[in-house]
């Protein structure tokens, strides 16, 4: 995949994803998530909550639209770089509010709602390779998108070992036609704590390849990790609350559908690979 076509691509991956999440937003959606998010800036006690949906949701909506003019217009390239920034600090600020932390398994770091916060880490990366894609080294581009993919697997991961994380994925897991089969074989927790370990050791694969630029490590670890992204996008379809008639995507579809960013840094570090291949040949 050419280094043009990978821009595109992943330009219309976040585009896309962006004007989804603040459409649901504007249409009322995940009020709780939008009240505790910008009432971390007091803002709820100034405005209502639709308000506020409104003001999140067109924020969003303004960055996938500027994001996919990007493409075409090459000066937007820097609006929408700081724009993809301020979401993200806007959102990831957030986690300095106690809520996002399980107060009764002593808080940090043991991740409450913060878990779909911590998402946002992947986009900074990426808006930096979408306004600096050439002038940045390929490599130091693959290290910053490696960043967030070890962030989310590690926390995310680390998490499946407790009680609570494997009781809240069964959902997931038992409607999945490709995870189902885990408890058939093993008790919740040793099904959690098998993932949580997939999680943790192909984390680890793909960066050692990325540091020390191993192409078979590095593939290793793009073909385990992506695995996982991937599979987060079924559920969209196998459980309960991805969709809604009413504002888009539910409350299972806000969480799952950012998983889609760290499906981009993996495409950034397979291009790592790709440019690496072509300087061995010449």
């Amino acid at each position: 995949m050419s280094h043009s076509i990978n821009f595109k691509l992943i330009a219309f991956v976040i585009a896309s994803s962006l004007v989804v999440i603040g459409s649901s937003f504007m249409l009322g959606g995940h009020s709780g998530y939008v009240e505790k998010a910008l009432g971390f800036y007091s803002l709820t006690d100034i405005y209502s909550s639709s308000n506020l949906g409104l003001f999140l949701g067109g924020l969003f909506l303004v960055t996938g639209i500027a994001l996919a003019s990007s493409t075409i217009l090459p000066s937007l390239r820097r609006p929408q770089f700081f724009l993809l920034i301020i979401v993200s600090v806007i959102m990831l600020l957030t986690l300095f509010d106690s809520s996002r932390w399980i107060a009764e398994h002593g808080g940090f770091p043991v991740i409450g709602s913060g878990q779909g916060i911590i998402k946002y880490f992947a986009l900074l990366p990426l808006a930096f390779y979408l306004c600096f894609s050439t002038r940045i080294d390929i490599r130091a581009h693959a290290l910053m998108n490696y960043i967030p993919v070890a962030i989310v697997l590690f926390w995310i991961g680390g998490m499946k070992f407790l009680e609570l994380e494997a009781k809240a994925i069964v959902p997931l897991v038992e409607t999945s036609p490709f995870m189902g089969w885990l408890y058939t074989l093993f008790s919740v927790q040793q099904a959690s704590d098998l993932i949580g370990i997939y999680d943790l050791v192909f984390a680890i694969v793909l960066g050692l390849g990325v540091w020390f630029n191993k192409r078979v490590v590095i593939l290793a670890g793009l073909a385990g990790t992506g695995a996982v992204f991937v599979m987060t996008q079924t559920f969209l379809f196998t459980a309960d609350g991805g969709f809604s008639d009413a504002t888009v995507i539910d409350g299972l579809g806000l969480f799952i559908i950012k998983d889609l960013w760290f499906i981009c840094n993996l495409f950034i570090i397979l291009e790592y690979v790709k440019q690496s291949d072509r300087k061995v040949a010449v």
